[in-house]
């Protein structure tokens, strides 16, 4: 997937639901572990690789035109921070929430109740947190798959990879990574395809041998019909 650029922190921070909080949390119980809030620009950053990785997002465009939610026998007018244009649903409108915010979004009812939010035109609504967006082992599969993005990978390296996968469909990572011989690291040559959009990785389980890979669509024609 091609992601444009998103991110304009002077505007996004003054969107519903994105405002910096000036509530502070209640102070922790004697002998409890004070947690650090997750920043929401963080957040954001979390959101938008796991978007890169995630073989079902096609397309993601930042600060959608505001519509209309159907929340019970309710409907109210909001807009988004960001929309999904997915291969698994028509469309899902996303807000990126710090937890210490989540007590003044107009969805919070909702949201702690599980219940669902749809526009009228069909698409879903959703909050993405601190407690979705940094769960395992999903985080620490994408941070240790980012951490790769600037691997270079010999043309050598990326078309052996690459014509593995067209030929046998889904490898073992462990496999794959034996195609770069070029490579120092061939595992993260293999991850660094992953960061370009040209191969997927399960990134909603640990990284091990056996990780499954496949080729993704390629982001742009092939003149080829490959």
């Amino acid at each position: 997937m091609s992601t444009p650029a998103l991110l304009d922190p002077s505007t996004l921070l003054e969107r519903p639901g994105q405002r910096r909080s000036a509530v502070r949390g209640a102070p922790p119980r004697r002998g409890s572990t004070l947690v650090p809030a997750v920043p929401r620009p963080a957040l954001v950053a979390d959101f938008l690789a796991i978007a890169a990785l995630d073989p079902a997002v096609e397309r993601l465009r930042a600060a959608p035109a505001p519509v209309r939610l159907q929340l019970g026998d309710a409907t109210v007018e909001h807009a988004a921070d960001f929309e999904q244009v997915r291969t698994d649903e028509p469309g899902l409108l996303i807000d990126v929430v710090a937890e210490s915010d989540l007590g003044r979004h107009p969805f919070r009812t909702a949201y702690v109740a599980g219940e669902p939010v749809v526009a009228e035109d069909g698409r879903r609504f959703v909050i993405e947190s601190a407690a979705t967006l940094r769960a395992e082992p999903r985080v620490s599969t994408v941070r240790l798959i980012m951490a790769c993005r600037r691997t270079y990978v010999s043309a050598g390296d990326r078309v052996r990879i690459l014509h593995h996968l067209d030929e046998c469909g889904t490898g073992r990572l462990v496999e794959c990574a034996a195609m770069a011989i070029n490579a120092q690291d061939g595992v993260a040559a293999v991850l660094a395809l992953a960061v370009e959009g040209l191969v997927a990785v399960d990134i909603s389980r640990p990284i091990l041998p056996e990780t499954p890979v496949r080729r993704r669509v390629l982001p742009y024609p092939d003149p080829f019909g490959f």
